[in-house]
């Protein structure tokens, strides 16, 4: 009745050996990512800071 679904479809192979290899880019990914939310911060403080009505 649903061999359409499973005539197609790969197969699927879980080797530990690659996935632990690609735990390298996975923590490149999680710095940059990292990076990128520091320099937004650092630039809402500077625009926030730079346009304040306060005078000091």
């Amino acid at each position: 009745m649903l061999n359409f679904l499973t005539a197609a479809a790969p197969e699927l192979f879980f080797e530990p050996a690659n996935f632990v290899q690609n735990l390298r880019y996975m923590g490149i990914g999680m710095l940059v990512i990292f990076v990128i939310i520091g320099v937004i911060i650092l630039a809402t403080t500077l625009v926030g800071y730079l346009f304040s009505d306060e005078k000091q």
